[in-house]
C-alpha cells in the first residue's frame, strides 16, 4: 500500500500495520538500521508497539506499506519551552501547546515558570498537574521557579515545591552571584538539576543582535559575545563548588563551548543545551529584519553556529532545546529592535533540522535523535517517553497558519515549503 499521504493513511488505518524497510532509531542502544515493523494499536492503545514482524501471529493480516522512506524512533524531550496559559492563553493555550508538541512529536515539555501567575507557588504547579490529570496525552512538566515571581532577588521554598517539578530555573539571567551560590547550597540534598542562562545584561547592553561587522552594516545595536562568556566562566566556577547538577541553557557562543568542554573535562557537574534555530541562522542572515528572528540570545555568528554543531557531535553540548515562545501576529509585526525576542518552533525542529544537519552529513540521524530525545531526559534525570515517532523526511508541507497547531505563527520559516512530517504513535 502506498500512494498519496502515508502518514495519513497510517494514522487512520485501525488495522496492524506492517511497515517493509523502516529506518528504526533507537538512541538508548546507539543503533539505526533498517528493518520491518508491525504495529497494532489494538493490542497496544497506549504505546505504539514497534515490534518485530517475527512476533507476528499468523492469524493477524496487516495492512502492507512498501517502501515508505519513514523513519522511526523514540519520542522526544524538550528541555524548555514557554506556554501562554496562564496569563496569556491568546498567544497559547496548554491544550494548542500540547497538540503543537505532539505533531512535532514531543512526548515531554518542560515548561519555563515565567508564567502568569508565575510557578513559584504550589498553586500555581497544581493548576499545571491538574491540567495534565484532565487532558489525556498531555505531555508536560514543569521546571519550579528559583526566585519569587522570577526576579532573581528572592529565592522561593525550593524543598516545598521540589516533588512537582523537574528542577529549577528562573528562565532568565540571575546577576547576583550570592544568591546563586546560596542556590547550589542548598539544592545539594534535594538532588534536582536546577538551570541556568548565563548572560550578563549589564554587558549586553540594549543589543538586539551579535556586535560585529553585520550589526554594524544593519545599522542594529549589538551586545558581545562576552555577555555570554563572562557569565559563564563565573556560573561554572560557582558550579565546580557544589555537587549538584547544572544545565547551562541556550548556550550560543564557540568560546561558550570552549569553556564547557574544559569544565567537563575538569569533572565539573554540567550539562549544556542550544537553541535549535542557533544552529540554522547566523548574524549575517538577519538584513531582512524579519522579528522572527530576534531571539534571545541573539544568533551568533557563522563560526558560533559551526561551533555549536560541532559541540552537539562531540557531546559538549548535550542536548537541542525548541524554546518555543510563542507571540501573536500584533505583538512580533514591529521593528526588530521594537519586537520581543522568541519564535515558535515544535512543530519544525525535526523537518529543519533533518534538513540542515542529517542530509548536510553535519550530524548523523543517531546524533540529532539523541540531542532530541535521550540526551536531554538524561539532563533532567527523566526517564526517554514510551511513545513513538513516524517521520517522513521527503514529505513536503506549506508552513502557514492553517498547518501548524499553534495558536501563535511566529517563525522565520512561515510561508514557506519544507520537507518533513512527524506523526505521534501513542
Amino acid at each position: 500500500m502506498m500512494g498519496g499521504n502515508i502518514l495519513d493513511s497510517i494514522a487512520t488505518n485501525p488495522k496492524p500495520l506492517l511497515l517493509k524497510q523502516v529506518r528504526v532509531i533507537d538512541p538508548i542502544a546507539n543503533l539505526d538500521q533498517v528493518q520491518d515493523i508491525f504495529i497494532d494499536r489494538q493490542k497496544h492503545p497506549h504505546l505504539a508497539a514497534a515490534k518485530a514482524i517475527a512476533a507476528r501471529p499468523d492469524n493477524d493480516q496487516p495492512d502492507i506499506y512498501e517502501n515508505t522512506g519513514l523513519v522511526l524512533g523514540n519520542g522526544f524531550v524538550d528541555l524548555y519551552s514557554t506556554s501562554g496559559e496562564p496569563g496569556f492563553e491568546q498567544r497559547e493555550t496548554l491544550k494548542s501547546l500540547a497538540i503543537a508538541a505532539q505533531s512535532g512529536g514531543f512526548s515531554q515539555v518542560c515548561i519555563l515558570p515565567h508564567t502568569q501567575p508565575p510557578l513559584d507557588n504550589l498553586a500555581a504547579l497544581e493548576f499545571l498537574h491538574h491540567h495534565n490529570n484532565r487532558q489525556n496525552n498531555m505531555p508536560f512538566s514543569a521546571w519550579g521557579a528559583i526566585t519569587h515571581g522570577c526576579l532573581g532577588q528572592q529565592m522561593v521554598d525550593l524543598a516545598e515545591l521540589s516533588d512537582r517539578v523537574v528542577g529549577f530555573t528562573d528562565a532568565k539571567p540571575i546577576s547576583d552571584l550570592g544568591l546563586i551560590k546560596n542556590l547550589l547550597a542548598y539544592l545539594q540534598p534535594l538532588e534536582k538539576t536546577v538551570m541556568l542562562w548565563a548572560w550578563d545584561q549589564n554587558i549586553a547592553g540594549d543589543g538586539v543582535m551579535r556586535e560585529g561587522q553585520w550589526s554594524m552594516r544593519y545599522g542594529l545595536s549589538g551586545s558581545p559575545a562576552t555577555a555570554e562568556t563572562t557569565a559563564l566562566a563565573a556560573t561554572i566556577e560557582q558550579a565546580r563548588a557544589f555537587k549538584v547538577r547544572v544545565h547551562l541553557m541556550r548556550i550560543s557562543t564557540a568560546r561558550g563551548v570552549e569553556l564547557i568542554n574544559r569544565a567537563k573535562n575538569d569533572g565539573v557537574n554540567i550539562t549544556a543545551s542550544v537553541s535549535w534555530l542557533q544552529l540554522c541562522f547566523c548574524d549575517r542572515d538577519l538584513g531582512s529584519y524579519d522579528p522572527n528572528l530576534h531571539l534571545d540570545p541573539p544568533l551568533g555568528t557563522e563560526e558560533d553556529r559551526l561551533s555549536l554543531i560541532a559541540g552537539l557531535k562531540t557531546g559538549v553540548i548535550d542536548a537541542i532545546a525548541v524554546d518555543h515562545t510563542p507571540y501573536g501576529y500584533e505583538e512580533k509585526e514591529l521593528s526588530f529592535e521594537a519586537a520581543p525576542a522568541g519564535a515558535i518552533g515544535l512543530e519544525l525542529v525535526l523537518p529543519i533540522l533533518w534538513q540542515k544537519l542529517v542530509v548536510q552529513e553535519q550530524l548523523s540521524a543517531l546524533e540529532l535523535w539523541q540531542a532530541l530525545s535521550s540526551k536531554p531526559a538524561q539532563c533532567i534525570n527523566q526517564p526517554i517517553p514510551k511513545p513513538v515517532n513516524l517521520f517522513a523526511p521527503n514529505q513536503n508541507w506549506l508552513v502557514e497558519p492553517r498547518e501548524l497547531k499553534s495558536l501563535s505563527h511566529n517563525t522565520p520559516y512561515l510561508g514557506q515549503s519544507i520537507k518533513g512530517k512527524v506523526l505521534q504513535l501513542n
